[in-house]
Parts: C-alpha cells; structure tokens; sequence
C-alpha cells in the first residue's frame, strides 16, 4: 500500500531475515525506521548494511543521526565524521543537518572550540533559529549539554550569550559589542561570559581579549580555560616572566590539558627556564600530538639545547602538520 510506512517496514523486515545479504533492503528498512523515530532498530538495520557495503557515507551518517538520537554520543560524532568524509554531505540540505549535529555532538562531548568554528558557517550564512542560538551559548560558555537539556534558569543566559556570539561570527561586530554588554550587565557573575566575549575577540585585538580573560578570572578564579588563554596573549607580547603565573596555575588546575602544558612550557623557555620549559612542552606533544603550536615550541626548545636532530624532526613534523587538516594553531 503506497505511503504505508509500518507495511513497508514490516515487508522490509521479512525480506532481510529471508535474505540477510540485501543490502538495500537494510538500508531501506533503516531509513524508514529513522522517519518513524525508531532509533535503535534503524541503528541496527544501518550497521547490517555498512557490514556490507562499508563504504557506505550515507548510512553512517544516518547510523550517527541515529546515535545521536539514542546518547550514544562519541558513537554518533565518529560517525557522521565518517559520513561526512565518504561524501553523505554533498547535498547542501543533509550538509546542513550534518554539520548542526556535529557541532552538537562536538560541545556535547567538551570540544567547544570545534563546535563554534562550526557554527560560524551557519552563522555567516545568515542561517538562524532559537535552537542555534541555544547551541552557540552552550559552546561558548563551555557547557557540555544539548538545547533541549537546558534547564528553565539557564535559558535566558545560554541564549544571550548565544545571540551575542551569533551576531560576532555573523561580522557584525558593532552589533556584537552592545550585545556583550548586554549580558555581562544581565549576568554579572555568570562563568565563561567574559571567556566567551575575549576568545571571540582574540585573533584581531589580543589585548582587548586579555582584559576579557583578567576580568573572567576575577569572577571565576578557578577558570583554567581563562589561566591558558591570558597566559597565550602575554607570551604575545613576549612578557614570559607576566605569563608565567597563569600558566602556573592553569596546569596546576588541569594538568591534562595540553594547552596548559604549551603555555607553561612556553613561558618556562621564554623565561630562561629552558629544561623544565622543554619538559611540559613534550608533555603537551603527549596529550595532543596534532597540536603545531607544540612542535614549533618544541623545534624551538631543542635548537637552543643544541638537539640539532631533535629540532629538525619537529620542524619536519610542523610541515607536515601545517599541510594536513589535523593541525591545531589558532588558540593554543
């Protein structure tokens, strides 16, 4: 019967157990299944079929759509990455939906520097609606949650930090600016709000961004996000000795974060410290090996200790790094 979906799926279903090696019936029933909001069985109708046609970027997109779907969190971003590699955003529509999800995934999972270089594509391309703004000031005051998850106090902040960020990554920074201040007058005390506001501005005024990281830090003392990023913009301005107890602190708060051992390895050589600022800089290769601001650092480092080889393999390694899509260089 045409339209019928419950019929198809259930002739679809049959037609598998009878042949389980038809792929377009899993794939098909898979579909159907996600339309209808059965998550689990669409999921595990799209993994039959990715056994059998395993370069199929559809239906891993679909599988993480899927994931999503069910919490299955890192499952899904693995997976509509790879959809994504293998062609299943060639469409501008399911680029779209892709992406959003991706980014959602990327905040949800603690990448939130991914997920706003996401949504300043959807943001220059003038698309927007009230679950994007959420979804933008939960990247950008780092809150590891998903829009619909937001409890009722925390609407009106997550959404005006999110209208503000929208309206900076649009280009319109006048705009942006009012819209900062704003909520910092709405939310005095509210952590990240001057993050958000100094990382946003950091590439085209690092001292405006600096006063924003010093004023964050008054507010939420404990914020190693804000230690890192005003320890980076000193090292800017070669004021090793100012950065330094930032960085200090930063790696002392979070000693897995790999930024926080570059800054304070940086600030450490920068400051006449050269073993113990070489020592952090390999512990920061360690937790993040994609990292090129490290390997320069590093190339660095060794060339002053007189590890001539050392420093050719980091130099060697910073090309190829810089060539690749996997480096990471803007912000430490």
């Amino acid at each position: 019967m045409q339209n019928d979906v419950p019929r198809a799926i259930e002739l679809y279903s049959r037609a598998v157990q009878v042949n389980p090696k038809w792929p377009e019936g899993w794939w098909f029933l898979g579909s159907l299944q996600y339309g209808t909001g059965a998550y689990v069985p669409a999921r595990d109708a799209l993994s039959r079929y990715i056994e059998l046609i395993p370069t199929g970027g559809p239906a891993f997109a679909l599988r993480g759509l899927c994931e999503f779907e069910t919490g299955q969190y890192a499952q899904a971003l693995g997976d509509i990455q790879h959809g994504i590699s293998q062609g299943a955003a060639n469409q501008p529509r399911n680029e779209q939906i892709l992406r959003y999800h991706e980014a959602l995934l990327q905040t949800r999972l603690g990448n939130y520097t991914s997920a706003l270089k996401m949504y300043s594509i959807f943001a220059k391309n003038g698309v927007t609606n009230p679950e994007l703004l959420a979804a933008i000031g939960l990247a950008g005051l780092r809150m590891p949650l998903l829009p619909k998850d937001v409890g009722t106090e925390q609407q009106g902040l997550v959404s005006a930090a999110g209208d503000a960020a929208y309206r900076f990554l649009a280009g319109d920074e006048a705009s942006a600016t009012r819209a900062f201040r704003d909520l910092f007058q709405r939310f005095p005390t509210a952590p990240n709000v001057h993050f958000l506001y100094g990382y946003l501005l950091f590439a085209a005024d690092p001292d405006a961004a600096l006063a924003e990281f010093q004023q964050e830090l008054r507010i939420t003392p404990s914020n190693a996000d804000a230690e890192v990023m005003a320890a980076w913009g000193l090292l800017l301005h070669n004021s090793g000795a100012e950065a330094l107890p930032y960085a200090q602190k930063a790696a002392e708060q979070e000693p897995a974060l790999p930024s926080a051992q570059l800054v304070l390895g940086r600030s450490l050589m920068e400051t006449g410290d050269l073993k113990e600022g070489t020592f952090y800089l390999e512990k920061a290769r360690q937790l993040d090996p994609n990292n090129l601001e490290v390997h320069l650092a590093l190339a660095k480092a060794y060339s002053k200790s007189g590890r001539k080889e050392d420093a050719r393999c980091e130099r060697i390694l910073s090309l190829q790094l810089s060539n690749s899509n996997g480096a990471t260089l803007d912000h430490p």
